[in-house]
């Protein structure tokens, strides 16, 4: 449910040149042996997607962050490719047209962060606050600022230590910035996002859908949102599903300060429920640290109110966390497939304590630490 891709994902037994497009960069990896799905010059035609490379794309979805289901839909397609590349490998530069992505990237900007400059989200993605950042640290250093990572920047990049320590240097900013902005909501963008829409229905018990459910909450929060004086937008209404990256290019043309999208679960086992958050992070340093603080608030605000089981947050890379140029969150608000969770969900009122445990979430974002009560008690004052 994390990979809102529109390709038709590879899976077990399928054959072709994708196959084994996908083979060699599992063992360019390290994650998949030579002899492993056919023989390292199979011909291209007959590569198949046996359990070996299942296991080994399940492997890799698992540490990159992502929906772990053994398939490789867009989503994963693009994560393989840009784990090959090292920082060295290539010429690294701004294309607004076609920005260059890839775990070079991400190292590039890690580089940056750890010594002082601010090279904006560490998200692998070569944009223009990275192109800002690089030529700030190359000027510098008296080297040509171009915004361009060549053999003459790597070179003094590998020379220095860090500079900031104390924390992922990286988000300190974004930290500090959400404390200046005042604990209030009146004049915030925030961007609500109801999972799936128009043909896509998402998870289906009878006749509820997650799609509906999902709207259904968004509604209820962005009401709330909007008494307390903040300015709310919904990426979608009943007969739309945008792509994951129509919803994030939404959120930034909105110039947004939050975008929380929502959704609910389904499961094979019967046993499966409850709530979970997530927010951008590889697993590996690099995450949103707002983002993650957020997701932990409306997490356990709304287990804390309706009594659900909480499934912890956890750090994922999907796009629809990581290209939102604010901080991203998502919340599945529940199982429609467990017996209990449904009939919560089916309950109008639990969905509008739902929304108020988001509400509070995030009051409770934008409030001074000192002034920030318990999990569960927050009422938001009447705006004046």
């Amino acid at each position: 449910m994390g990979n809102d891709s529109r390709m038709q994902p590879l899976g077990p037994g399928d054959r072709g040149p994708a196959v084994a497009d996908v083979h060699a960069a599992l063992r360019s990896l390290g994650l998949l042996a030579p002899g492993d799905g056919g023989a390292e010059e199979e011909p291209l035609g007959q590569a198949e997607y046996d359990p070996s490379t299942e296991l080994a794309v399940r492997h890799f979805q698992q540490v990159r962050g992502l929906s772990v289901d053994g398939r490789v839909g867009e989503e994963t397609y693009r994560a393989l490719s840009e784990a090959r590349w090292s920082l060295g490998d290539r010429l690294l530069h701004h294309d607004p047209e076609r920005p260059i992505r890839g775990d070079d990237v991400t190292n590039l900007q890690e580089r940056l962060h750890e010594l002082g400059y601010d090279a904006g989200p560490v998200d692998g993605v070569f944009g223009a606050e990275t192109e800002i950042g690089l030529g700030a640290f190359q000027r510098d250093y008296g080297l040509t600022s171009d915004g361009t990572c060549g053999p003459a920047t790597l070179r003094a990049l590998r020379q220095l230590g860090r500079k900031v320590t104390g924390g992922r240097p990286q988000l300190l900013r974004q930290s500090a910035s959400f404390v200046e902005s005042g604990p209030h909501l009146i004049g915030r963008r925030i961007v609500i996002d109801p999972g799936h829409g128009g043909g896509d229905p998402g998870f289906v018990v009878g006749e509820t859908t997650e799609a509906d459910l999902a709207l259904d909450l968004a509604s209820r929060i962005e009401g709330r949102l909007a008494a307390a004086g903040a300015t709310v937008y919904l990426t979608r209404g009943r007969d739309q599903n945008p792509t994951a990256a129509e919803r994030t290019a939404f959120a930034n043309d909105a110039r947004a300060d939050l975008f929380l999208s929502l959704h609910v679960d389904g499961h094979p086992s019967e046993h499966a429920r409850g709530v979970a958050g997530y927010y951008y992070g590889t697993g590996s340093g690099a995450s949103s640290t707002v983002g993650e603080q957020f997701a932990n608030l409306a997490r356990r605000e709304v287990v804390a109110r309706t009594g659900m089981l909480d499934l912890g947050s956890h750090p994922m890379t999907w796009d629809l966390l990581r290209m939102t140029r604010m901080p991203a969150v998502r919340i599945d608000c529940g199982y429609l497939s467990h017996p209990v969770d449904r009939l919560l969900l089916l309950d109008a009122r639990l969905r509008s304590t739902v929304a108020s445990g988001v509400l509070a979430a995030v009051q409770r974002l934008f409030l001074p630490a000192e002034a920030d009560p318990p999990t569960g008690t927050f009422v938001l004052p009447s705006k004046v």
